[in-house]
């Protein structure tokens, strides 16, 4: 393993510019950085979202939380690639997971008639906010790549499929839960 950090502060962006992996400088509102930070964030919803199904009502939790750690393990090897341009740490198993994990969701969910609104059992929510960062992240991820054309066609594959994931999760969590979904109503409207 490379060096470790002993000393947290710095002082080094204190100017605004903070340190890629490669060792070059940048400044903290690079779209590097953006994207860096978005994936950061949807890595700490999925520990947020393992601790809330470790204290749910699902029974069987290990599969769940085998995911989500693969899941959070793929996102830090995904912050390495964005931290150290032309890093390739991502490979296409996590991909091919992610879609047969989707597939074996889908067999017992029923067909989807209407959407979905982001609510129900709080691990389902927190499910839908993750599908929402994972989706910013992946938006930023593109600004970095039509810029820079360095980011691996599987790290962007990676968001894509795992948005999915965490969208067919949602249902599948609030099921194990006993919840049912909530649905986007057409004409609320006239319900008042």
């Amino acid at each position: 393993m490379g060096h470790r950090l002993s000393k947290i502060y710095t002082r080094t962006g204190d100017s605004g510019t903070t340190g890629l992996g490669d060792g070059s400088r940048v400044a903290k509102d690079d779209f590097r950085i953006d994207a860096l930070g978005d994936v950061d964030e949807l890595n700490s919803i999925v520990g947020v979202l393992r601790s809330q199904i470790a204290v749910s009502a699902i029974a069987d939790k290990a599969p769940w939380d085998k995911s989500l750690s693969l899941i959070q393990h793929w996102l830090f090897d995904l912050g390495g690639e964005v931290c150290i341009p032309n890093y390739h740490l991502l490979q296409s198993v996590a991909i091919d997971y992610l879609e047969n994990e989707i597939d074996k969701m889908n067999e017992d969910l029923p067909m989807l008639k209407e959407f979905i609104l982001p609510s129900g059992t709080l691990v389902c929510s927190y499910t839908h906010q993750a599908r929402s960062v994972c989706r910013r992240a992946e938006r930023s991820l593109m600004t970095v790549h039509s810029r820079d054309q360095n980011i691996q066609a599987t790290a962007l594959q990676l968001l894509n499929r795992l948005s999915d994931w965490f969208f067919v999760a949602s249902r599948a969590l609030q099921r194990a839960e006993g919840g049912s979904e909530v649905l986007w109503q057409k004409n609320i409207n006239e319900t008042i």
